[in-house]
């Protein structure tokens, strides 16, 4: 039974991300450079303060400093600027958004130009998609847009940004029904595209020479832009020697991926090379992080799936002829961390070397030969890597879910230098956690491994049976479980829940990243599956032989955003597993929602496909209890997503519950202790059959860091 202390415990938890350091400290080290790069320092949240770590990996020291205002001695940036401008390299100039245009100050003395003046509504300067522009939390938190998007070639001289083209972008609408005046409702209008749609945003990209004031617009045709601006998400980045801006595009089936040259003094545009597949062709299985892309000075390193596993080749810059493929064998290429040109080799975090788990990242190197592969992390632990500036040497922080992290400094050998940090987690066993086991089942098919994270609840008893909650989130653009120590991120839903007695469930189906071609791909055109909702019935199943203490006849789900559309489908496909579920924010009709995600995992002209993705049609399949949740203001799933799923349930004469909160975004930012109580109760009445304590959190207040979390 949940008690008052088990919510307290709870809320702790769930509060984790918002003050880092008070229940793990060590965990996390975010360098700040100094000297070029050649040292850096570190501060250490201790639970009540902050220590200071001051670190020269050349000779492998760490000191700590007691006082902080020693640490701007050396440091690379000067004291934090306006955080709506784009400082220059050289630190000389700025650039700010300034209604529709880009403007550009001299940091030296406060003059300020134009860079671009015919900027309009819908047709402005160094903007994303309004879709994904977040305009309600930017209201919440003060500020009035995001910075631009653009990037300072690397002498300072020039700026890489694009026009955005949403003037035939279909118009969607938001009403604040209650203003923080007292007011009457307020009308917030947006530029939101759906699946199949004639016009999505354009993005035509521009250089602009700083001194004097000039726009050089790229001679080719704009680039789709449904989601992400393509200089935010780096599809488009200056050479080293600012000669010239490469850029990937793609058309709108997604199915080849080119890479272009653009000369920033004519804007003429040629093609260096393309790749064509049977489905979509991706720089990088993850949608948010940078393509596995590298320009170099005479070739290409170039990603690709072609052989059914995410490996580099190699193509000459001049004629696009393929030379070679540099990495090969039944694992995939995560990351690029460096290339010596001089030494003809690539460093490179790889999956799918750890026997115990694929999902683990190992530090490799190999030559551009494709000779001398070396793995320079040889264990069987995750490791997150963070490159030094002048990419001498990088920081490795070494977990798995169930061992704290460990953060060195190593060199391209692999040889520690100085170790930083071993995590503690003291305080968080105090609270009643227990690490998390990691697990492998079969899919639904019988034949695929599956890998997820099984949390006991606080206090366990193998003698007791506990309800069980499926936290899910479907992906195809990211995982649902990191193979690392979770910071209190993913943790955000289960580790809460299983304070409060749950046992919880964290999976990731077929058609998840971070595995094969094969398994990713098993989403396209399968938006319907939910991540693989069959899989995590099947898993459940499995995880229960062993683990009686698993009552299936109690399972719920949870989840949030792509997470609440598989949370309302898993109640809806799966009855007989699901009892109840509370679905927060959900994309549950697929053909009014975002064609960047849609049109990316359904196909660009799959109307019937969209239709399936729809839960709406499958309303009178409810057998369990339900909980809908969404924000009145969210403006990235948009609250009708949930209030037409409502009305069919209606229709139906199905019993769930709807809570529509009054002026909240798409992450609840400023009331998500309330809203995550207010699951817990539902979670805790249906499943436990008994009636929640009289407990109320206080708010989390917004800081730097919740926001960041929010962000990432």
């Amino acid at each position: 039974m949940s008690t008052s202390e088990q919510y307290r415990t709870a809320e702790q938890l769930l509060r984790r991300p918002a003050r880092p350091g008070e229940l793990v400290t060590g965990d996390r080290v975010t360098p700040q450079w100094t000297d070029g790069g050649a040292r850096f320092w570190y501060a250490v949240n201790t639970g009540s303060g902050q220590r200071f770590v001051r670190v020269d990996p050349a000779t492998g020291t760490r000191e700590p400093v007691l006082d902080p205002a020693q640490l701007t001695a050396g440091a690379e940036s000067a004291p934090p600027g306006n955080p709506l401008e784009v400082p220059s390299p050289d630190g000389k100039f700025a650039v700010s958004r300034r209604g529709h245009d880009l403007w550009v100050r001299c940091l030296a003395d406060g003059r300020e130009w134009a860079l671009t003046t015919d900027g309009a509504p819908g047709h402005a300067y160094g903007v994303g998609p309004e879709s994904t522009g977040n305009p309600t939390l930017l209201r919440k938190i003060g500020l009035p847009h995001l910075p631009p998007a653009v990037a300072w070639s690397p002498d300072s001289t020039k700026v890489l940004t694009h026009r955005t083209d949403e003037r035939q972008v279909r118009q969607a609408h938001l009403v604040e029904s209650s203003p923080a005046d007292g007011g009457p409702p307020v009308l917030h209008t947006q530029r939101y595209a759906h699946p199949g749609d004639a016009h999505l945003p354009l993005a035509e990209l521009v250089v602009l020479d700083v001194t004097p004031a000039a726009v050089v617009r790229a001679q080719a045709e704009p680039l789709l832009m449904p989601a992400l601006s393509p200089v935010t998400a780096r599809w488009a980045w200056w050479a080293p020697d600012g000669a010239a801006v490469y850029y990937l595009s793609r058309p709108r089936d997604l199915r080849t991926l080119a890479l272009h040259r653009l000369d920033p003094a004519t804007g003429e545009v040629t093609t260096v090379l393309s790749e064509s597949g049977r489905t979509r062709v991706e720089p990088n299985q993850s949608f948010y992080e940078p393509p596995l892309v590298r320009v170099l000075a005479d070739e290409v390193l170039w990603y690709s799936q072609r052989d059914g596993w995410g490996h580099l080749y190699r193509y000459d810059l001049r004629s696009g002829e393929l030379l070679g493929q540099v990495t090969a064998g039944e694992w995939a290429v995560r990351e690029i961390l460096r290339v010596d040109e001089a030494a003809r080799a690539v460093y490179f975090t790889a999956y799918g070397l750890v026997a115990a788990d694929p999902y683990r990242r190992s530090v490799c190197r190999i030559s551009l030969d494709g000779s001398g592969f070396e793995r320079l992390t040889d264990d069987d632990l995750d490791h997150v890597v963070t490159v030094a500036p002048g990419q001498d040497y990088f920081l490795d922080s070494a977990s798995t879910v169930d061992t704290p992290p460990v953060t060195r400094v190593l060199d391209w050998s692999g040889k520690v230098r100085v170790e930083l940090e071993r995590a503690d987690v003291s305080a968080l066993v105090a609270t009643g956690w227990s690490a998390p086991e990691r697990f492998c089942v079969k899919a639904a098919d019988g034949e695929t491994d599956l890998y997820g994270v099984l949390y006991r609840p606080h206090g366990f008893d193998p003698e007791r049976r506990y309800p069980v909650v499926d936290t899910v989130y479907p992906g195809p653009q990211v995982a649902r479980v990191a193979p690392s120590f979770d910071p209190g991120g993913m943790g955000l839903d289960a580790e809460p829940l299983a304070a409060l007695g749950f046992a919880v469930v964290a999976l990731d189906g077929r058609g998840t990243p971070g595995r094969s071609k094969a398994f990713h791909d098993a989403s396209w055109g399968r938006l319907a599956d939910g991540g693989g909702l069959a899989d995590h019935v099947a898993a459940l199943r499995q995880l229960a032989v062993d683990r009686p203490w698993l009552d299936l006849d109690r399972v719920g789900v949870f989840g949030h955003s792509g997470g609440g559309f598989a949370a309302a489908r898993a109640m809806l496909d799966h009855p007989e597993t699901y009892k109840a579920g509370v679905a927060m924010s959900g994309s549950h009709d697929a053909p009014t929602f975002n064609p960047g995600f849609v049109e990316t995992y359904d196909g660009a002209d799959s109307p019937e496909t969209w239709a399936r993705t729809s839960s709406l049609p499958l309303a009178d399949q409810l057998a369990g209890k339900l909980l809908l949740v969404h924000g009145e203001l969210d403006d990235q799933v948009h609250p009708s997503h949930t209030l037409r799923l409502a009305d069919r349930l209606v229709a139906a004469n199905k019993e769930f519950e709807l809570l529509l909160v009054p002026g909240a975004e798409h992450t609840f930012i400023d009331c998500i202790a309330y809203v995550r109580t207010r699951a817990w109760d539902f979670l805790v009445r249906e499943l436990m059959g008994v009636r929640p304590p009289a407990y109320r959190p206080a708010p989390i207040p917004i800081g730097p860091e919740l926001l960041a979390e929010m962000f990432a």
